[in-house]
């Protein structure tokens, strides 16, 4: 399905990483694939792109920084000379934007949220956008998402930038489209990754899934979701843009308890 196909990785950090297990399918369907980390986080994305079925380079990429975006489409040209997809799997708050404390978060804790997990998006999309162009059959972004059309227990302001993130896609879901990149965001149900483990009652949230979730929810196995983001950036999925599908057991579509 992703046979020749070059595809950009972010938000590797661990082989529980959401992002890992996209790799690791997209290399068994036969892309190619490079993948980002930054900072002190750097050397377990390294340790991660080495445990791959095909070890994976990584480049340095903070999203929230021009110059480290432009550095990454410069080695892609040089590399591949295109960019058939790119997983945007980047998401952060501080501590005091998380946790129950919603109306105590200080405007500088929201902005940082805001930026990192929704801006870079279009910030993303649009550097890399001349590579997407000239991608096979059309380029492809690829969002993690977690569902924002209603409020949760403690994702306080990751909620909101979450929400921010489905209106961002869609925007620029309209204004590449033109340009044959499409644009598509995948809402997961929980899974315990290092991110889950620094948002403060997780349990409960997955323990809601473990109940309401028709098909039943495995917070252990992030399978399905890459599964279904190997898709969207496959040429199967030329046709779908600004969307956004959820990969979560079925939660979304229960009004409570089955």
């Amino acid at each position: 399905m992703l046979s020749g196909r070059r595809l950009l990785i972010t938000g590797v950090v661990n082989r529980k990483s959401i992002a890992w297990e996209v790799a690791r399918q997209a290399q068994e369907l036969g892309a190619e694939v490079v993948l980002t980390g930054f900072g002190r986080g750097r050397r377990m994305t390294d340790r991660a792109a080495g445990q791959l079925p095909t070890p994976a380079d990584v480049l340095e990429l903070d999203v929230n920084k021009a110059d480290d975006i432009a550095a990454v489409a410069t080695e892609l040209e040089s590399r591949w000379g295109r960019l058939d997809g790119v997983l945007h799997a980047i998401a952060f708050a501080p501590a005091d934007a998380l946790g129950g404390e919603f109306m105590n978060t200080p405007p500088e804790s929201a902005e940082l949220a805001f930026r990192t997990s929704a801006y870079s998006l279009k910030a993303l999309t649009a550097g890399l956008l001349e590579l997407l162009e000239r991608g096979e059959q059309g380029g492809a972004v690829v969002g993690l998402d977690f569902d924002a059309t209603v409020a949760w227990p403690i994702y306080d302001w990751m909620g909101v930038s979450k929400a921010a993130l489905e209106a961002v896609a869609r925007y620029v879901a309209r204004d590449v489209g033109p340009r044959g990149v499409r644009v598509n965001l995948v809402a997961a149900g929980p899974l315990e990754t290092l991110a889950a483990g620094g948002i403060p009652g997780f349990d409960q949230l997955a323990e809601a899934w473990r109940t309401q979730a028709p098909l039943g929810w495995d917070t252990a196995d992030p399978g399905p979701v890459a599964a279904t983001v190997c898709f969207l950036l496959s040429p199967a999925a030329r046709a779908i843009t600004g969307e956004i599908l959820h990969v979560d057991g079925g939660f979304h579509a229960m009004g409570t308890a089955v």
